[in-house]
C-alpha cells in the first residue's frame, strides 16, 4: 500500500512538471457553411461530384489550417432542387445557423438572395461564372469567375491571335438561346463585343434556337457556309451535343468551344466518344482537368488519398473544389487578422473586397488572382482563362492563364 501511495505521488509530481511543456490545445469555433444544393433538382445526377469537391476541401482545410487559427468549417447541405422559390423559403432557417460565409450554386439562388444578403450580412461563393446582369456594386454573392462573356472574348483573342494569324478578324458563330436570362446575356454580350472590335473578330451569326433543340443542321451549314472558323457553344448539354451531331451528319471538322458546365467531359458519351470531339475546345477560368500530371491533378489526389474526397476528376468536381478554395482562404485571412473567434459575415465580406488573392493559393484551380471590388462581384484585376481543347483522342491544356480583355457594360 505504502509502495502504492509512493508511486502515485511520484506520478502526479511528473505530471505538474510536464504539463507546462504540453502544446495546449486550441480552443476550435465552429461556424455552419450552408452549401447550396440540387440533390432532386435539374442537376441532381451531376450535384454528387460538385458537392464532393466541397467536402474534400473543407476537410482538409480544417486539419491543415482551421485547427491552427482555432476554426472549425462545418458544411450544411440545404437542397434548394436548383429553385429561386424554394431557396427563398430555405433562407430563413439557414439564417438561424448564424452562418458567416456560404457556398453558391448557380442563378436560382442568386436571384433569391442577392438583393437581401447585404441586410442578412452573409457573403456567398458561386463556382459558375458571373453574368452581365449581375455587374453591379455591393453585391454578396461573388463568383469564383468572370462573366462567361469575359471568357468567351479571352478565347476568341487568343484564337485569333494563335490559329488565324493574328492580322485579320476571325470569323466566329454562336449558338445560344433567349428562353434563358443567363444564356441570352451570353449572347448579348458577345455581340457588343464583337461590334467593339471589327479588327479582331467578325460575328458571323448569333443564332438563337430552343434550349433543347431537336435538330440545328440547317442552322450550322448555314454559318459554316458563311465561313464561320469556330462555333461557340457555351450554353448547355442539349444545345452542345445538337451542334456536334449537326457539325458530324455535315461531315465538317470545324472546331466547337464549349465552357466548363459542358465541356468534353459531360459530352463524350452523349457524341460516342471523347475522339468524336477531336479539335474541340473548353474555355473558363477554372482548371481544365485532364490527366495530365499538374499541380491541380496532385492536389486532388491528395484530397482522395487523406481527406476522403469521394468525387472521380472531373470538371464538375473541379467546380465545388474552386469555390471552396477560394471560401476557406477568405475564413483563413480573417481569422489570421481578427482571431478565429470573432468571425462575422461583414466581417468576411469586408476581406474578399480588401484582399487579392494569389492564384498560387489555389492549386491551378482558379484562371488567376481572385479579387472583388465593390463594383463587381467577379474578378476584375487581371481575369484569366484556361483553354482546353481535344488532341489526340485525349483532353489536352493548350493554353494556361490568357488574359481576358478589359469589356464595356452591355
Amino acid at each position: 500500500m505504502k509502495t502504492l501511495k509512493t508511486w502515485a505521488a511520484r506520478a502526479a509530481i511528473v505530471a505538474g512538471i510536464a504539463a507546462p511543456f504540453t502544446a495546449p490545445v486550441t480552443a476550435q469555433t465552429v461556424y455552419q457553411v450552408p452549401a447550396l444544393s440540387d440533390y432532386s433538382g435539374p442537376f441532381a445526377a451531376i450535384m454528387p461530384m460538385l458537392g464532393a469537391g466541397r467536402e474534400g476541401v473543407v476537410n482538409w482545410w480544417n486539419v491543415e489550417h482551421g485547427a491552427k487559427l482555432g476554426v472549425k468549417l462545418e458544411l450544411k447541405t440545404y437542397d434548394t432542387r436548383y429553385d429561386t422559390a424554394q431557396t427563398a423559403s430555405l433562407w430563413p432557417g439557414v439564417l438561424a445557423t448564424k452562418p458567416v460565409i456560404g457556398l453558391a450554386l448557380g442563378g436560382p439562388d442568386t436571384s433569391a438572395l442577392q438583393q437581401r444578403l447585404p441586410t442578412d450580412k452573409v457573403p456567398m461563393i458561386l463556382g459558375s461564372a458571373a453574368n452581365g446582369f449581375g455587374w453591379r456594386p455591393n453585391q454578396w454573392v461573388m463568383a469564383t469567375r468572370p462573366t462567361f462573356v469575359h471568357e468567351l472574348t479571352g478565347f476568341i483573342e487568343w484564337f485569333q491571335k494563335n490559329k488565324a494569324g493574328g492580322t485579320r478578324p476571325v470569323k466566329i458563330a454562336m449558338f445560344t438561346t433567349e428562353a434563358s436570362p443567363t444564356f441570352a446575356d451570353m449572347g448579348k454580350g458577345v455581340a457588343a463585343y464583337a461590334k467593339a472590335n471589327p479588327t479582331i473578330v467578325s460575328l458571323v451569326e448569333m443564332v438563337y434556337v430552343e434550349p433543347q433543340p431537336a435538330d440545328v443542321t440547317l442552322q450550322l451549314r448555314r454559318v459554316l457556309n458563311a465561313g464561320a472558323e469556330v462555333v461557340l457553344v457555351p450554353t448547355n448539354i442539349q444545345q452542345a451535343v445538337a451542334v456536334k451531331r449537326a457539325m458530324q451528319a455535315l461531315g465538317k471538322n470545324v472546331p466547337i468551344a464549349y465552357s466548363l458546365q459542358n465541356s468534353p467531359a459531360m459530352l463524350q458519351k452523349l457524341v460516342g466518344s471523347i475522339a468524336a470531339m477531336e479539335g474541340d475546345y473548353e474555355v473558363h477560368g477554372s482548371v481544365i482537368a485532364t490527366e495530365e500530371d499538374t499541380e491541380a491533378k496532385r492536389f486532388y489526389d491528395m484530397l482522395v488519398a487523406k481527406h476522403g474526397l469521394k468525387g472521380p476528376w472531373h470538371s464538375l468536381t473541379t467546380i465545388g473544389i474552386s469555390q471552396a478554395l477560394v471560401m476557406v482562404r477568405v475564413v483563413e485571412a480573417a481569422a489570421k487578422k481578427n482571431g478565429g473567434d470573432k468571425l462575422t459575415g461583414e466581417m468576411l465580406y469586408n476581406t474578399l473586397i480588401d484582399t487579392n488573392f494569389a492564384a498560387k493559393d489555389f492549386y491551378g484551380f482558379t484562371g488567376g488572382d481572385i479579387d472583388f471590388s465593390v463594383e463587381a462581384p467577379f474578378p476584375t484585376k487581371d481575369p484569366r482563362v484556361n483553354i482546353g481543347q481535344v488532341v489526340g483522342g485525349k483532353l489536352t491544356t493548350v493554353a494556361k492563364g490568357v488574359p481576358v480583355p478589359k469589356l464595356a457594360k452591355w
